[in-house]
């Protein structure tokens, strides 16, 4: 099985070394002193359950590589329309696309029958563009429950979690989800192939809507946001609308508000993702994890007037730090 990482930071780096360890022919594509040093040292990986390194290739040109069978896309949600010259080279018929991304997919609608099968959702595939460079049928979808950071040029930082829930757009159990699934597994992950993976994009959604724009607005860490009985209140409301978006579309995510919060407040004193990149002047990726949202409930006549008002600022916010 031959693997490019498009986007190898610090979890496609992670994922890269552990699928190196099953015995994969692995390439990952980076960039400036981090694809230096991944050249010069391989992947280094601290982590609890044990420290181990890949010397896997690397590079900053997918020509080097070819075509492979799988592309794991470590890219943020915001560059997928830009990432054509990376994934062009990587392409043959039977390529898929597993891409590790928060939020509401681009082939949300792709083969989900129903009343709105095929369906495109601007606000995160604005007139196509994503589409055009990832087309849905390559994609597999992917939800991330690891928590992984880059200590430092080719050393990544393993937190918490091996959890990589994988899933085809149609729910189907196919051959190349199994391949995959297979060799996360070898690798030291757990990657389980979900039929009904779009409820586990909600249940992740649940934190991700609500914590990351606040976070970036407040400048809070995890537990301070809970902790502010104020703050947790307006964060309830956005979890509960959330939800509500979901069940309209046929989605029954297995998990509670409290229970969502709590797990949340466990977390401690940790800076969401749209904090970091605020704080490094970074584009945020707010469009898949609450713009989305909001076109869907007005797509499906659902009231969210929370998501709305936290929507219309944080975008205020998204278009300061973009200037």
């Amino acid at each position: 099985m031959k693997v490019a990482v498009v986007g190898a930071g610090a979890i496609g780096a992670y994922v890269g070394a552990a699928l190196d360890r099953a015995g994969a022919e692995v390439h990952l594509i980076a960039r400036g002193p981090h694809l230096a040093a991944m050249r010069q040292h391989g992947v280094r990986v601290f982590s609890p359950r044990g420290d181990w390194a890949a010397q896997v290739h690397a590079t900053d040109d997918p020509a080097d590589i070819g075509p492979v069978d799988h592309v794991f896309l470590g890219l943020k949600a915001n560059s997928y329309a830009a990432c054509g010259p990376l994934i062009a080279p990587l392409l043959q018929d039977h390529t898929s696309v597993i891409a590790a991304q928060n939020g509401i997919p681009w082939w949300y609608f792709h083969q989900h029958g129903g009343p709105h099968d095929g369906r495109r959702i601007e606000s995160v595939d604005p007139g196509g563009s994503v589409s055009a460079v990832l087309p849905p049928e390559r994609a597999i979808g992917c939800v991330v429950y690891a928590a992984t950071e880059l200590e430092g040029p080719g050393v990544v930082r393993h937190l918490e979690g091996t959890r990589f829930s994988i899933g085809e757009p149609d729910r189907s159990l196919s051959p190349r989800t199994k391949e995959f699934s297979e060799a996360m597994r070898a690798g030291g992950l757990k990657c389980p192939v979900e039929a009904e993976l779009r409820d586990e994009i909600w249940i992740k959604l649940l934190g991700n809507i609500s914590f990351n724009p606040i976070s970036a607005l407040t400048r809070a860490t995890m537990r301070e946001m809970c902790l502010h009985r104020s703050t947790r209140e307006v964060i309830e409301l956005m979890m509960t609308e959330t939800l509500r978006v979901a069940e309209a579309l046929g989605c029954h995510p297995d998990i509670s508000v409290e229970r969502r919060l709590a797990g949340a407040e466990r977390v401690g004193d940790h800076r969401t993702s749209t904090l970091q990149d605020l704080e490094k002047g970074k584009p945020m990726e707010l469009d898949v994890l609450l713009a989305a949202v909001v076109e869907l409930a007005a797509m499906c006549d659902v009231e969210v007037p929370t998501l709305r008002t936290v929507d219309a600022i944080s975008d205020l916010l998204a278009r300061g730090v973009a200037a």
